[in-house]
């Protein structure tokens, strides 16, 4: 469980730019990472892999169950900038749709071969 939370946590910071600037200069992401979010084996993450994933943090993350993230829920992952960034109709809740929209946007970007698939 502590492994997932610190898998979660890269991920969601790298989804939301605090890390994607480093893992875009890096290449790639850790192979420890890959190999947690690669699920079928293929040395690569490939876009169904991430959204279950990203998924499964968004239920980890949202700690009262309310169906959305207040900023108390990401102090630790999040700037305040990322999660305004994040909360697209500024309503001081990121719910699943935002999330799951921010994350898979990030993905696409960080696809840089369009491939689907994240290496």
């Amino acid at each position: 469980m502590k492994t997932l939370a610190l898998v979660t946590t890269f991920i969601l910071c790298q989804c939301v730019g605090a890390v994607a600037q480093q893992q875009q200069q890096a290449g790639s992401m850790y192979q420890g990472q890959m190999d947690r979010l690669d699920t079928n084996t293929t040395k690569t993450v490939d876009r169904s892999e991430y959204e279950t994933f990203m998924g499964t943090a968004f239920g980890s993350l949202d700690k009262n169950k309310d169906g959305s993230l207040q900023s108390d829920e990401t102090v630790q992952i999040l700037t305040a900038a990322q999660f305004t960034l994040t909360d697209a109709n500024h309503d001081g809740r990121i719910s699943r749709s935002e999330f799951m929209q921010r994350v898979m946007a990030d993905f696409a970007t960080a696809d840089h071969d369009r491939d689907g698939d994240l290496q």
